[in-house]
This record gives C-alpha cells, sequence and structure tokens, in this order.
C-alpha cells in the first residue's frame, strides 16, 4: 500500500546559484581559450554541467511527512518519537543554528532558507535532542506533523 505523503518539501538551491553555474562554464571557456574554440567550447558546457550537478545535489534534499513518519534527508524518524515543533523565524533560526546550537541535534541546514522548524525528539533512548530543519514553510511542517501525530 502507497502512502500518499500529507507534507513534501524539496530544499532547491537559489535562483542566483544557476548564474554561479554559468559562471564557472565561462571561467572553465577562458581558461581553455588559449587552445581554440572547441575546447573553448568544451570547457564552457563542461564546467557548466559539472557546477549545475553539484548546486542540483545540494538542493535535493526533501522534507517529507508520510503516513507516521517524518523524511528529512536521510533520516527516517517516526512521529511518536516527536515532541513539540517549534516555528522559527529568521532571526531565532540563526540563533539556534549558532550559539544556541546543541552537538547532537540533528541539522538538515540549508543557509540559504532563513526560516526553520525546530522539533524536540522525546524518544528516551535517543541522544538527539532536537531536529532542526530549514523549511520554507515552517508552519505547513509543523500542522503536517501534528496531524501525523493526531493519526
Amino acid at each position: 500500500m502507497q502512502l500518499s505523503a500529507s507534507y513534501e518539501e524539496r530544499l532547491t538551491a537559489p535562483r542566483t546559484w544557476w548564474l554561479v553555474c554559468f559562471l564557472v562554464g565561462v571561467s572553465m571557456a577562458l581558461i581553455l581559450l588559449p587552445f581554440g574554440v572547441l575546447p573553448l567550447l568544451g570547457g564552457l558546457a563542461g564546467g557548466t554541467a559539472v557546477a549545475a550537478v553539484v548546486a542540483s545535489s545540494y538542493g535535493s534534499v526533501r522534507i517529507r511527512v508520510v503516513g507516521d513518519s517524518l523524511i528529512a534527508g536521510d533520516a527516517k524518524i517516526p512521529v511518536s518519537a516527536l515532541g513539540e515543533a517549534h516555528v522559527l523565524d529568521a532571526e531565532e533560526a540563526r540563533a539556534w543554528r549558532t550559539y544556541k546550537a546543541d552537538p547532537r541535534a540533528f541539522l538538515l541546514l540549508r543557509a540559504y532558507i532563513p526560516k526553520a522548524l525546530r522539533v524536540e525528539v522525546t524518544d528516551p533512548s535517543d541522544p538527539t535532542p532536537y531536529l532542526y530543519l530549514s523549511t520554507r514553510e515552517p508552519e505547513r511542517l509543523a500542522a503536517a506533523l501534528d496531524a501525523a501525530r493526531a493519526a
């Protein structure tokens, strides 16, 4: 039986990163310019492609609430092991990823996403005190976790 996701978000890289990917390709083209037009075009295409693959892989992480589980990147956590969810605005999120941070916490951090959700871990056998999840829609994610917990 396939469970449908009650929440799904992909933390894609910002648009400006794609411009940077193109500029990496231009840099490679300029490096290969002394060798002729074909290496120049190869450098442009190859440099842009490699930079785009790196940016895409970094931005391919997903956060999902599926059935009774929260899936954040490679981590899969049962909702029953999670406590209260705290929506963090940009200033509070910055505090929780710097001086308030616990080194035992699970961080799914993307610096280009200003808001986040901090979810307490209530499982006594888990040393992780909380999950810090960068998300563009922390209110929706908190509501999805509450709905999954109630189901």
